[in-house]
This record gives structure tokens, C-alpha cells and sequence, in this order.
């Protein structure tokens, strides 16, 4: 049983690394990139890394996708992501966080991890006056919209992968994105609801502002983070 925070940190207290890229990242090179990282840390070569990017429009499909639920196959790129979950929109105005942690020092527990996430965003939004909830048998974070199907939509996604106990892949958090975009599928193979942004909910937030949120929320949960040492080269080598 996943029991506060504190076991979601590292017990001999070492930052993970903290990198924001400057620029649009390519999906096949996020995995590349994440990937490579993920077995360093594996083999104790590098540090964790907490990796914050931004893509251009398309779509990813985990293991679990429906060919079904790519309702516009022809609209976006669509790549294999090899995590768990079903179809996902990334796109510009979306926060994507890539987590390459060691699930050896951290608990060893992929609920927990999972419910450490949901809590990391519903704190994250907290900083914007927005309420975060969970749901039972659905994995994310969703706020109440009334008027909406349903009655609420979804903010934030989560899916990782693990392997190793190194984690891969991660969040995506709805900051401004064009929510249009999502009509190309059946997010996350939910029908009857739909997604929502900060901007959406009235809240006219910038990226690094929400970095700001996202880094203090992380802290307070996971522990410290230094920054990354020439984040550049998390992608020029992929």
C-alpha cells in the first residue's frame, strides 16, 4: 500500500536531474533519447532524469490502443510508444514530462508510483486554482465540467513504462493546446468524456510558469532535483 509520499523518495536523498528543452522535440527521438538514458541508469551510469518537452501535433498508441479509436489515421504522425495505455495527442501547448526514475530506490512499487503522479499533477494544478481528481478504474487526472459529457474532463494523462525498475514515458499536462486536435481519436479508449486544458478552465498560465508549479510539486513528493548539465545532449545524439 502506497502510504505517503515519503516512500516515493530516495532514501539517501539524491536529485534527480531537471532538463527543459528548448525547442520542439521529435517523438522517435524522445524515445531514443529516454530509452538510452533509461539503461544508464539501469546500469548505474547516470542519474535520474525528469525531462520536460514539448511536440509537434501527433499521436502515439500504447499497447493496450484499439485500431478503432484512431477516428483520423491520416491527420497526425501516429507512433508505437511502447508503453502501457491506449491512444494519446501530443502536440505545442502540452507539457509532456518524461521520467526516468529508479524504482529501486523509490519503493519498488509501480501503483504507488502511478498514484504519486496523479497526486504531482492534482498538486501542480492546485497552484492555479484548479482541482485535480482521480477516478477509480481510470488512470489521469480530470476536473468537473459541468455541461460537458459527463460532466468533467480529463487535464492530464499518465502512462509509463518500466523495465528494470528504470521508468520511461510519463505525463502529459493540457496547458494550451489545441483541443480540435484530440477529435483524431478516442483518448486514453474513453468514449464518453472529453479533454480539458488550463487555458480551457480560464486559466492563462505560461510554460515556464507551469514548469515553476510542476518543479515545486515534484520536489515536495519525489524529492530534490538539481539541473541537468547540458540538457542539450539529451537529444543530439539520437
Amino acid at each position: 500500500m502506497c502510504v505517503g509520499p515519503e516512500k516515493l523518495r530516495r532514501a539517501d536523498g539524491r536529485p534527480a536531474e531537471w532538463a527543459v528543452a528548448s525547442g520542439p522535440v521529435d517523438y522517435p527521438v524522445a524515445l531514443a533519447s529516454m530509452k538510452e538514458r533509461a539503461a544508464a541508469i539501469a546500469r548505474g551510469e547516470a542519474e535520474e532524469l525528469v525531462w520536460l518537452v514539448e511536440h509537434p501535433p501527433l499521436y502515439t498508441a500504447g499497447t493496450s490502443a484499439e485500431v478503432r479509436d484512431l477516428l483520423q489515421p491520416n491527420r497526425f504522425p501516429v507512433y508505437e510508444a511502447g508503453r502501457g495505455g491506449e491512444y494519446t495527442y501530443h502536440g505545442p501547448g502540452q507539457r509532456v514530462v518524461y521520467l526516468m526514475l529508479d524504482l529501486r530506490e523509490r519503493g519498488r512499487d509501480v501503483r504507488c508510483l502511478v498514484q504519486g503522479l496523479e497526486g504531482w499533477i492534482g498538486d501542480t494544478l492546485h497552484a492555479f486554482n484548479v482541482v485535480g481528481e482521480t477516478r477509480e478504474g481510470r488512470i489521469g487526472v480530470w476536473v468537473k465540467q459541468p455541461g460537458r459529457p459527463g460532466g468533467e474532463s480529463k487535464i492530464a494523462a499518465i502512462g509509463v513504462r518500466v523495465s528494470k525498475w528504470v521508468t520511461t514515458h510519463g505525463i502529459a499536462l493540457n496547458v494550451a493546446p489545441d483541443l480540435g486536435h484530440f477529435d483524431g481519436i478516442v483518448p486514453c479508449g474513453i468514449a464518453d468524456r472529453g479533454v480539458t486544458s488550463l487555458e480551457d478552465l480560464g486559466q492563462i498560465v505560461s510554460m515556464p510558469e507551469v514548469d515553476m508549479a510542476l518543479r515545486a510539486a515534484f520536489e515536495r513528493r519525489f524529492g530534490p532535483v538539481v539541473a541537468a548539465g547540458g540538457a542539450e545532449s539529451l537529444v543530439s545524439a539520437a
